[in-house]
């Protein structure tokens, strides 16, 4: 059996404005995910998701609040399986990205480098340890969108970037 977890996610979303993160990246790695659900549905309580992250896959599941915290559980499942998953049972599109880690101040930001049918948008993310942590930031960061549900890769799997209107990628 694969290693499960269960945690309260805790963090905030900024859209990316410039490319000075990429020289203080420590790692990144290329991520491919799809839903099991229609988590648009709004009698939907999470998103089911299957998530390959190099050579590693996860099916996660993650209560649908939006905003700071929200529930999420994690379990380990073979490659395979999650190949066959995202090729067969995904609703929408299959999510890719390359998700940079660049330490800043005493954090760690992972920041999203989408690709595909959401090239062009790119957003940071903050794990922080409480609600009333204001996290400092890197000159490379913008508006905060840690409220709008568009920027979310559940919302991405159903309206992808290409989609959007001008005013909507702003």
């Amino acid at each position: 059996m694969g290693k499960a977890t269960h945690q309260r996610e805790i963090e905030r979303k900024y859209l990316v404005t410039g490319d000075g993160w990429r020289q203080q990246a420590v790692r990144s790695e290329r991520f491919a995910q799809g839903y099991l659900n229609n988590a648009a549905n709004p009698e939907n309580r999470c998103s089911i998701r299957v998530r390959i992250e190099g050579e590693k896959a996860r099916l996660n599941i993650k209560s649908m609040e939006i905003g700071l915290s929200r529930d999420e559980y994690e379990y380990d499942i073979p490659l395979a399986d999650a190949e066959k998953m995202l090729a067969t049972l995904v609703i929408g599109p299959v999510v890719e990205k390359v998700r940079h880690w660049v330490p800043f101040e005493g954090f760690m930001w992972e920041v999203d480098e989408f690709l595909g049918d959401n090239a062009g948008l790119v957003v940071a993310e903050v794990e922080l340890p409480d609600e009333m942590t204001q996290p400092p930031l890197p000159d490379w960061v913008g508006r905060e969108v840690t409220d709008e549900l568009r920027f979310y890769n559940v919302s991405l799997a159903q309206r992808p970037y290409r989609e959007w209107d001008e005013h909507e990628k702003v």
